[in-house]
């Protein structure tokens, strides 16, 4: 418990023993307990079942003191007090990030916006290539630093021509430099010609292990595309370019794009070695907006030494073991075939682990000896069966260890899989945003109507008395806190279908996923998560209050203000409109730039935008050694 724990509840007793309530909300403040800070003037959602509604709260030194009616908290009024009017918006807890990766948002945040609509123009490949020039074209100073051509997002499943783009097709950006953009799920990507010549790709190329060179109809020689391995073999170059300069600008960009959707506690959610240093080097600087939490990957990372202690802002809290790829790019190992087989795969494809389970079983045998929490990657069933023989051994070993162990994405859990997981006190770390942006690719093509009603299910994860948390998995996509609480509570497809209506949550339930929920997940529910006596004063404003918001309007919420510690760290501008993505590695484009393809749309930053799913295998092609081929 820090200093200021102890001091806000030395407070809090010394007022409960002069006949004061729980919350000190008849107290008549000293002149020494007077607020620093009062909220008032909108609801306040709690997401403390004792006192789950309020009409204000005070704040002194950075930790709630009181919370209650405005005219009880006014008691608290100091002459130095400072009273922040809500002028009707609603204040709830900060939102504590269950799964995102910080660190590589950045990455997001500073290339070409290849979206698909709603939240971009990548709707065809023509599109494609006409915003990938139009970026070149604007961002030479990025084009002379780092040499390549970057665009994040495109969506096979979303473009007209229901494929990947090829090298044929990037090569129309350009010839002479490499051009590389990156797939939503971050486990696929395509690369022109050039980039495959300065990687030495060729025809006589064999595929890593682990990743795939797709090859042109055929013929041996490289398309372009390529999977999981394979691709972040081609990223490692991209990535050579990095020097610290840049990999701490992507700390600090992750971070504040956080902060603008209302996370006052952030994670990076598989760190290796670049990461690791820019975030801990960021950290020392006092350069985090808001608290960060790593977890290195255990088979990267030799030395973990977690901490619930933050210096700076900054912790490592545990480790982190990735055992498959994405569903969305079939490349998750699934225990039954793949509705649609990718190209060139058979029927019958189950997708593939990217570790054996030797391997799996040493990484949570190691977590557990250590005492270590452990973050676990698994969106197929089969990858979730495999972290499932690796748990049940760890426990057998160590029954007296409690390390809140996470399953990640769990996108294709099986019913008796949630039993298992409850039995083993594993923590489900789900993805619903899946619902809204591949419900109608997962049923139509990934998993078919009936698994496809059964992603990030809810629904049975609740009907076991279980805790969950619910992520972004930035930064693919964006961080976009009301879009994953709409997603959570409708389950609305692109169509309009709801997928999987028994797994639909209540709003409130939805918020406790994002804030008290997570906050026990990463160990921190005594000082996080709700708005309570004794806890931080990390508090998100929104625009509409979610509890009386139409359903069907969760997602239009914005955030308005993000405050960390009782310190303003996001405000929304007034009138903010959608503006371009910035260029690459922290230089920003003029605000008057537009895309001028017909019928473009551009993404929204600070609080509109959507990206998606995971890029959470991103990091061993940027911060280890370029894969053996």
């Amino acid at each position: 418990m820090t200093v200021q724990h102890r001091l806000a509840l030395i407070l809090f007793l010394l007022l409960s023993l002069t006949g004061r309530s729980q919350a000190a909300t008849e107290a008549t403040a000293e002149p020494d307990a007077s607020a620093d800070t009062i909220y008032q003037g909108g609801p306040v959602i709690t997401i403390n079942d004792a006192q789950p509604s309020a009409e204000a709260v005070a704040v002194k030194d950075g930790i709630i003191i009181a919370v209650g009616t405005q005219g009880q908290i006014q008691r608290l009024k100091g002459p130095q007090t400072k009273v922040h009017d809500l002028q009707g918006k609603t204040l709830l807890p900060g939102f504590v990030d269950s799964h995102g990766h910080a660190y590589l948002q950045g990455v997001q945040a500073t290339t070409a916006n290849l979206l698909p609509p709603p939240d971009g123009a990548g709707k065809d490949i023509p599109a494609l290539v006409n915003l990938l020039s139009d970026w070149a074209v604007n961002n030479q100073d990025a084009i002379e630093k780092v040499g390549w051509v970057v665009g994040f997002g495109y969506d096979d499943s979303q473009l007209a021509e229901q494929r990947h783009p090829n090298r044929d097709d990037l090569d129309k950006v350009s010839t002479e430099l490499p051009v590389l953009i990156i797939h939503q799920s971050g486990h696929l990507g395509a690369v022109n010609s050039k980039a495959l010549e300065l990687a030495g790709v060729t025809a006589k190329t064999p595929d890593p292990k682990g990743g795939v060179f797709r090859r042109r109809e055929g013929s041996n020689e490289p398309s372009g595309v390529s999977e999981e391995y394979a691709f972040f073999y081609l990223l490692s170059k991209l990535a050579a370019r990095f020097n610290d300069e840049i990999n701490d600008a992507l700390v600090e960009a992750g971070t504040k794009q956080l902060a603008a959707f209302g996370y006052t506690t952030g994670q990076e959610g598989r760190a290796t070695g670049a990461g690791l240093a820019a975030m801990s080097r960021v950290a020392s600087k006092g350069n985090l907006p808001i608290d960060l939490v790593a977890y290195p990957d255990i088979l990267e990372v030799e030395t973990i030494q977690p901490t619930l202690d933050y210096q700076n802002r900054y912790r490592v809290g545990g480790a982190k073991l990735t055992i498959d790829g994405s569903p969305q790019g079939k490349t998750a190992w699934l225990s039954e075939p793949y509705h649609v087989p990718p190209e060139g795969r058979e029927q019958g494809y189950r997708g593939y682990a990217a570790v054996d389970q030797a391997t799996v079983d040493t990484a949570v045998d190691k977590a557990f000896a250590n005492r270590w929490q452990i973050l676990t990657h698994a969106n197929g069933d089969a990858a979730t069966d495999s972290l499932i023989s690796a748990l049940s051994k760890a426990r057998e070993k160590y029954p007296s260890v409690k390390n809140r162990p996470v399953l990640i994405h769990g996108q294709v859990l099986r019913r008796d899989q949630v039993k298992k997981l409850k039995a083993l006190s594993v923590f489900p770390s789900l993805f619903p945003m899946h619902t809204f942006y591949w419900g109608d690719w997962h049923r139509e093509s990934v998993l078919g109507p009936e698994r496809a009603e059964n992603i990030s299910p809810t629904g049975w994860v609740l009907e076991e008395g279980m805790m969950f948390g619910t992520h972004h998995d930035a930064p693919v996509a964006l961080p976009d806190s009301m879009r994953v609480l709409s997603a959570t509570v409708t389950r609305t497809t692109r169509s309009g279908r709801v997928l999987g209506p028994e797994h639909k949550v209540p709003v409130l339930t939805a918020l406790k996923a994002m804030t008290l929920w997570s906050a026990w997940q990463h160990f921190e529910e005594q000082q996080k998560g709700s708005i309570e006596v004794g806890k931080v004063a990390d508090f998100v404003v929104l625009s509409e209050n979610p509890l009386e918001t139409p359903e069907q309007d969760l997602a239009d919420i914005k955030v308005l203000k993000t405050i960390k510690a009782d310190h303003l760290v996001y405000e929304r501008p007034s009138g903010m409109t959608a503006i371009s993505t910035p260029a690459l590695f922290g230089l920003v484009r003029g605000s008057g730039y537009h895309d001028h393809s017909p019928g473009a749309l551009t993404a929204a930053l600070g609080g509109d935008g959507c990206f998606n799913d995971a890029l959470n295998l991103l990091y061993r092609a940027i911060n280890s050694p370029a894969p053996e081929l």
